[in-house]
């Protein structure tokens, strides 16, 4: 992936200005419509269309590829605060069509979301970073280099999706509540302790270790055991 470290130091500061002068909507738009081209690589013309119409709905930004939809775009003044009330807009656009990405940004922030579409709408922070300072640049790098044009194109961002989720807590969290995990720790303890502790035992301290943040992504603590092949009910048949 292509360093994006000294672009974004370039126009970092356009943002930073805005905001202090507080800038209206409209500016933030132009000012990150011309980001858009120059440190993410979309073309002015054929990739980033403004207030586009999506089924008489309209949204800030679309970022194309190939004439194709790619990113959302919900954008603010430079000054207002990003909440995650304000995709709520975007979520009607995307749903319409069934976009996955939706950025909220004013400049500063920038906060990545991706949507999946069942029953409702669901949505997950996929990342959340900002311009305000060097260090924020450098982190934020890292995770915006996902939006250039040639990682999208090649379904990098949503490569970054999987690797992110399976990643997550809540994921992690599956695998390490597994009678197999838990059966192979209790193993280690009583070697090493000479203790015999029971599995609800080894799960409830594993639970407790991790943050309350990574608790509430896994959710209510609970072993997943191995289900066993149900048996069948129909006669045997006699051999001869």
């Amino acid at each position: 992936m292509a360093d994006m470290r000294k672009a974004l130091r370039k126009f970092a500061p356009t943002f930073i200005s805005a905001r202090d002068e507080s800038l209206n909507e409209a500016d933030t738009v132009l000012r990150l419509c011309k980001c858009f081209e120059t440190v993410f690589g979309y073309d002015a013309l054929e990739d980033i269309s403004r207030e586009a119409n999506l089924k008489n709905k309209f949204v800030d930004i679309c970022l194309k590829i190939d004439g194709k939809v790619k990113i959302l775009i919900e954008a603010k003044a430079a000054s207002v605060q990003l909440r995650d009330r304000h995709i709520e807009q975007a979520q009607s656009y995307a749903s319409h069509n069934n976009y996955p990405w939706v950025l909220l940004t004013n400049g500063v922030d920038w906060n990545l979301y991706h949507l999946t579409f069942g029953e409702g709408i669901d949505y997950q922070l996929a990342f959340s970073v900002s311009l305000k300072d060097e260090e924020g640049i450098d982190a934020a790098s890292e995770k915006l280099v996902h939006l250039q044009k040639n990682i999208v194109k090649k379904g990098g961002l949503d490569d970054f999706w999987e690797s992110a989720t399976a990643m997550s807590p809540g994921s992690i969290g599956k695998s390490l509540f597994t009678e197999f995990v838990l059966r192979a720790l209790r193993k280690q303890i009583r070697k090493d302790s000479k203790i015999m502790v029971d599995h609800e035992d080894i799960a409830s301290a594993l639970h407790e270790m991790l943050t309350i943040e990574a608790r509430e992504q896994i959710g209510p603590m609970k072993i997943r055991r191995k289900r066993k092949p149900a048996k069948s009910n129909a006669p045997s048949i006699p051999t001869t």
